[in-house]
């Protein structure tokens, strides 16, 4: 069993910067895959990010990618979600998960746990 707990979001203006935080529970952090999901009122869980541990591969949904940076902490059971040039359009609920031996699926099915969500709200 695996907790999580996501912090860091808010409000901030587009171009910004804001970098969330996945806290785990449990001691075999390094054999999970770790994803961040994002959700909007009346859409599906739409995929942002995930490291996997083996071989440090990352994977970015292609909005994103060159603006959100993945990393791992595994001393701290911890990912981060480091997001800059924001803009309003990733306006969402962030979701951390977990998905146990996983390759970095970007289908949220694929995923085992999920943290709570932090609100980011990009005004323009």
């Amino acid at each position: 069993q695996v907790q999580l707990v996501e912090s860091g979001g808010g409000l901030v203006q587009a171009g910004g910067s804001l970098r969330l935080s996945c806290a785990a529970s449990g001691r075999t952090f390094t054999s999970y895959a770790m994803g961040w999901f994002r959700q909007t009122p009346g859409k599906e869980r739409e995929f942002v990010a995930a490291y996997v541990w083996s071989g440090g591969t990352k994977y970015y949904a292609s909005s994103v990618k060159g603006r959100f940076t993945i990393s791992r902490d595994n001393a701290k059971n911890t990912v981060y979600l480091q997001m800059n040039s924001l803009k309003p359009e990733d306006t969402a609920v962030y979701y951390c998960a977990a998905d146990y031996l996983g390759d970095g699926s970007t289908l949220s099915s694929e995923y085992d746990f999920w943290g709570q969500g932090t609100q980011v709200t990009v005004s323009s």
